[in-house]
């Protein structure tokens, strides 16, 4: 599982004209989930993500995460992040989840964070979404599991 996190001012999606989620200050997260994943890896991605240090504290240094500043979270799935990249001119996909199997995984990390953070919005798996965003930094970060 990859995750694009991005620290932002503000963030939202929409889907055919119509903003499906939205957020003020806090994390934009794009999500690529891999053949591999299970519970266990979106469960793992999911405390790094609410704990990751990236918001400043009272001297300006990266010490404070998600759920110190209580910010908005706003996950996105986005296969090709997953993709194969290390060759040609053309993205490999095979490296990607099959559409069901990431889609249950996202829900099931949806589910999770709302269950965990106050503030969770998401974009509409394997819909053509526009993303808006104000990178705040900007900061940005590639997390792995």
């Amino acid at each position: 599982m990859k995750a694009l996190l991005q620290r932002v001012a503000r963030a939202s999606v929409e889907v055919a004209g119509d903003t499906v989620g939205a957020i003020g200050p806090g994390l934009l997260v794009l999500v690529g989930i891999e053949p591999a994943d299970d519970e266990a890896a979106c469960a793992r991605m999911l405390k790094r993500l609410l704990e990751y240090r990236v918001f400043a504290d009272s001297e300006q240094r990266m010490n404070l995460s998600l759920q110190d500043v209580g910010g908005g979270l706003l996950l996105v799935s986005q296969f090709t992040l997953a993709a194969d990249t290390r060759s040609g001119r053309r993205p490999s996909f095979s490296t990607a989840a099959p559409p069901a199997q990431g889609e249950r995984l996202f829900d099931y990390l949806v589910s999770l964070a709302r269950d965990l953070h106050p503030e969770v919005q998401t974009g509409r798996f394997g819909a053509d979404m526009q993303v808006s965003l104000v990178n705040d930094g900007p900061v940005t970060f590639l997390l792995s599991i």
